[in-house]
């Protein structure tokens, strides 16, 4: 069987590109032959269907007025990478294509050559562009349902996407012309990584195929095993947004009173915000900013981690921030949003906290630093049955064999 998978980044930039590169390694270990459609970009791995790869777009770059509309265009309707596209699948003739993330610098053109040459299509749902033009259900910083069922006005309207109206109004656009277009509804299998995201996709009515909730599975080769029991710190790795509720996190930290530290790992747009918060709340001593780590450094950072924490203030997926901490044998705070709640056992492999509630957060965390003997064993046994990628192929590999 060959499959086409199909990803705008080509390089490791979050979670649905480590599920696209361990997916491409999953399948071959599984007898696949895989081949990859993608942007060109120079911090691409490298690809022998590079030759087919898009033009880099980068919609966060200043443009003049007559870039902005070139892009706007290539974003509702790629022609590029419709042409480009039918020339691999011409090449290549795969039997079935995957999609990860695919809207704005691939667009749904692609969609409509795979169906021209009735060739199967997969989409995994990494985030909700399917539901909402901003991808994230979040209006500013409040979670917003409204565009759910199809009037994607609002998200002109409020200038939600990017705070900003012009980048709000292609987004209004774009979730148009996928209506208009049907672009889901060409799609024959949906696949979510967590049951919230499958109810939401299904609330929202844009499919007629099925939605299907399968966990995300970490990469092989990954360790099982805790290095250690208890740890030193509170621990946040990942992007440093406003919404993965690190400022609630701050302030959470120093209402707790706790003794041990807190280390925040990553870089993002808050990060001036969060130093001077820190400087605010006088917690020069106790919260620090390690910056961004990968590697064997970040996995010796989470090993002795006391707890990992992701209050997060969006809906979330199935973040792999979590994923590998409990791989770790480590106990995590979540907020209840998204598929969050889902990966947690609350009281027991961690804790549930309100989102957003500095309170509840703060009592979370000092009821962590006080808990002890978490049982790392039951925590990285959860892991395994959930995470491990050999449950995951076999159960792709059928519903692959059945649209075929």
């Amino acid at each position: 069987m060959k499959v086409l998978l199909v990803n705008k980044f080509h390089y490791i930039k979050g979670g649905s590109e480590t599920y696209y590169f361990g997916l491409g390694e999953l399948l071959k270990k599984h007898g696949c032959e895989v081949i990859y459609f993608s942007m060109k970009d120079e911090k691409n791995f490298p690809c022998e269907q590079e030759k087919y790869f898009v033009g880099n777009v980068d919609f966060n770059a200043p443009m003049g007025k007559l870039q902005t509309i070139k892009a706007a265009i290539k974003m509702l309707y790629s022609f590029e990478a419709k042409k480009k596209f039918e020339q691999l699948i011409q090449d290549e003739k795969p039997d079935i294509i995957h999609l990860n993330i695919f809207q704005s610098q691939l667009t749904g053109s692609i969609v409509d050559v795979a169906k021209k040459y009735k060739i199967p299509v997969v989409y995994t749902a990494h985030d909700l562009k399917s539901v909402c033009p901003n991808y994230q259900m979040l209006n500013h910083t409040e979670v917003c349902e409204k565009c759910l069922h199809g009037n994607y006005t609002n998200c002109f309207k409020t200038g939600c996407m990017k705070d900003s109206k012009l980048k709000s109004l292609l987004a209004t656009l774009e979730a148009y012309v996928y209506k208009i277009r049907k672009t889901y509804q060409k799609m024959d299998l949906i696949i979510t990584p967590s049951a919230f995201y499958k109810k939401k996709i299904e609330e929202a009515g844009i499919a007629k195929c099925p939605v299907v909730h399968m966990p995300n599975f970490l990469p092989e080769g990954t360790e099982y095993g805790c290095k250690r029991e208890g740890g030193d710190y509170f621990l946040y790795f990942g992007r440093l947004s406003r919404e993965k509720g690190i400022l609630t996190l701050v302030k959470a930290y120093k209402e707790a009173q706790v003794d041990k530290p807190l280390y925040i790992v990553g870089t993002g747009p808050v990060k001036e915000q969060i130093e001077a918060l820190i400087e605010q709340e006088g917690l020069q001593d106790k919260v620090k900013l390690l910056g961004f780590k990968s590697g064997q450094e970040l996995k010796d950072i989470i090993a002795n981690a006391l707890c990992v924490c992701l209050p997060s203030e969006w809906y979330e997926n199935g973040p792999y921030t979590i994923m590998e901490a409990q791989a770790a044998g480590k106990p995590v705070i979540v907020s209840g949003y998204g598929g969050l709640p889902e990966l947690v056992e609350d009281g027991v492999t961690g804790y549930v906290a309100k989102a957003g509630d500095v309170k509840d957060l703060a009592e979370k965390m000092s009821m962590a630093s006080k808990h002890s003997t978490y049982d790392s064993q039951r925590i990285i046994e959860k892991s395994k049955n959930m995470f491990h990628p050999t449950q995951y192929d076999s159960r792709l590999i059928d519903l692959y064999q059945s649209l075929l």
